[in-house]
């Protein structure tokens, strides 16, 4: 606290001068910083009437050295006394001028003094957003000075102290009767920077000389030492740190953060965003290039550059063009080329017998002399009924070795229309010359594969032709149960072919009779010199059905059809 007293001679030249002369502040406007400054008017009763014009003029005065704006210092005036009144708020005016006009058009109130009223008001309403004050992260310091003559009457100690705990600075200036304790109460520490007294309103522009003095101090940016990584924004005594766009401040309020835009979740890329201080932009995944809108993403059309060499189609991927086949055709190691695909080996196509890829499909073929059934892939067999077959083939030298391998080729396609199963047809095979031997008897084989593959290993004996005989061993061994005929109490047919191609060294006629007695059905297949009269002796009647000729060993395929339509008769011809 500090008094101020002067001399009369000095004090009558002071008021010799003109009011707005005598309140010139000396030295340029205050440029340390913004500030949002209101300050606390007392009008009350006691404050008497030239007394509240000089103070009227020591605001005007106060004003012409400030750097007032909306981005420099911001002023609000209010008054009290057993009320409060807004004069004009921080947010009213950016032109001293109109500030100006504004004082000089102020009316007291002239009641009682209500300070801690005036303070409140300061606190809740002159120094928020909404009347003109910078938001609190702007970081502008909020100073209010209060003017007053008197002692409060109502409480200021409490009501000051939240506002200062608010970052309210309050300087407070006491004229004439002011008490000393109330404005040390209101003041923010240190006391002797905050607290004036002076001892008439005549005096008062001492306090602004001061009060300039404290605004306009040191700039402690321009000292250096203030460690901002960016940018120092000086103020009253004091200072703070602000960062370049796109930065943020730390936690320690000097260093600066970039600010991760991308984290924000508006960035609106549709792959990646990358940030970077104060912008972003956007990145697509690997195969895919940046739309015109900067956001979104296209997959790369690496077919459309017209090098990939695929022979059929080109199938763009994220790592570039790769070559694909049309249906039915396989890519090749190359990558690029195709080929037909082989379906037979690639599907489960069911035929039969046999499958034949062709292009895009396949189709089932049939041995020789069967026909495809209605399902395109059976071939019609004997299903009709169960049968026990024995064949008698003619191993003599008059066929030799190669017309022998054509004569188990021969048979084979005759196994190939059976139904061949434990159940269904029983095959049996024997093989006479001089001599007769059994190849393999009826209940060896269970399967086609089977029997067809024991043909195949059969060995050529290449010596006379004793029919005779062979019919003997027929009816005598092969149709019994012990090689795997079927009782005959099952009904089960049995059927007897004899293939051969010479007249025979021994008389047939006993056997071929004897084999027809025992109910056997007897086929007769004679090839190159073989004799019609023994082919039909062997044969059951009538002969047209059972016997068979081909003059050659080369020609004879063509009796199949006529086989299988003897030993598979249709269910007509059964019944």
């Amino acid at each position: 606290m500090r008094g101020l007293l002067c001399s009369p001679l000095p004090m009558l030249l002071f008021l010799l001068q003109p009011w707005e002369t005598q309140l010139q502040f000396a030295g340029p406007r205050c440029r340390s910083g913004p500030l949002d400054l209101v300050f606390v008017i007392d009008s009350s009763r006691s404050v008497r009437p030239f007394e509240f014009e000089t103070m009227r003029q020591f605001l005007v005065g106060l004003l012409r050295g400030l750097d007032v704006g909306p981005d420099a210092t911001r002023v609000g005036v209010i008054q009290y006394s057993s009320q409060v009144q807004s004069v004009f708020p921080l947010g009213a005016f950016s032109r001293r001028e109109d500030m100006e006009r504004a004082i000089r058009a102020l009316v007291p109130l002239a009641q009682g003094t209500m300070t801690g009223l005036a303070i409140q008001y300061a606190m809740n309403v002159a120094f928020s957003v909404a009347e003109g004050a910078r938001p609190p992260q702007a970081r502008v310091p909020r100073i209010a000075v209060i003017v007053t003559d008197g002692r409060p009457q109502d409480r200021v100690a409490e009501v000051a102290a939240q506002a200062r705990a608010r970052g309210i600075e309050i300087y407070a200036v006491g004229v004439q009767r002011a008490d000393v304790g109330s404005l040390r109460a209101m003041a923010s520490p240190p006391l002797d920077e905050h607290v004036f007294l002076v001892e008439s309103f005549d005096l008062i522009q001492e306090f602004g000389l001061q009060f300039q003095g404290r605004l306009c101090g040191k700039d402690l940016c321009t000292e250096g030492g203030h460690g901002c990584q960016h940018q120092c924004v000086s103020a009253p005594g004091t200072f703070h740190c602000a960062c370049n766009p796109g930065y943020q401040l730390a936690a320690d309020n000097k260093s600066c953060l970039a600010i991760d835009l991308c984290t924000q979740g508006t960035h609106g890329c549709e792959h990646h965003c990358i940030s970077s201080p104060g912008s972003y932009f956007c990145r697509c995944r690997a195969g895919f290039v940046l739309q015109q809108d900067q956001r979104s993403c296209r997959a790369i059309d690496h077919c459309s550059f017209g090098n990939h060499s695929c022979q059929h189609e080109c199938v763009s991927t994220f790592a570039g063009p790769r070559c694909h086949c049309r249906e039915g055709h396989d890519l090749l190691p190359d990558g690029k080329s195709c080929e037909a695909r082989d379906l037979c080996n690639g599907v489960d196509h069911g035929c039969e017998f046999q499958c034949v890829s062709e292009g895009l499909s396949y189709r089932c073929l049939c041995p020789e002399g069967q026909q495809l059934q209605a399902d395109g892939k059976s071939c019609n067999r004997c299903r009709e009924g169960h049968v026990d077959l024995v064949l008698l083939v003619d191993g003599s030298k008059s066929v030799r070795p190669q017309n022998f391998e054509l004569v188990k080729r021969f048979v084979n396609q005759i196994v190939d229309f059976l139904d061949v199963s434990p159940e269904g047809t029983r095959v049996g095979l024997v093989q006479f010359s001089s001599r007769v031997r059994t190849e393999f008897p009826l209940g060896r084989y269970g399967t086609a594969a089977e029997v067809k593959q024991a043909v195949l290993a059969v060995e050529y004996m290449e010596r006379g032709t004793m029919t005779g005989l062979a019919l003997r061993h027929m009816v005598e061994h092969s149709f019994s149960e012990a090689q795997g005929a079927r009782p005959r109490a099952l009904n089960v047919p049995r059927v007897g072919l004899v293939f051969t191609d010479g007249r025979s060294q021994d008389d047939i006629s006993v056997w071929a009779a004897r084999a027809k007695e025992e109910g056997i059905v007897m086929y007769a297949v004679g090839v190159g010199k073989a004799v019609e009269e023994e082919l039909r002796q062997i044969a059951s009647e009538p002969a047209e059905l059972h016997v068979s000729y081909s003059p050659d060993f080369g020609t004879m395929t063509h009796l199949l059809e006529n086989l299988r339509g003897s030993i598979c008769p249709d269910k007509e011809t059964q019944a």
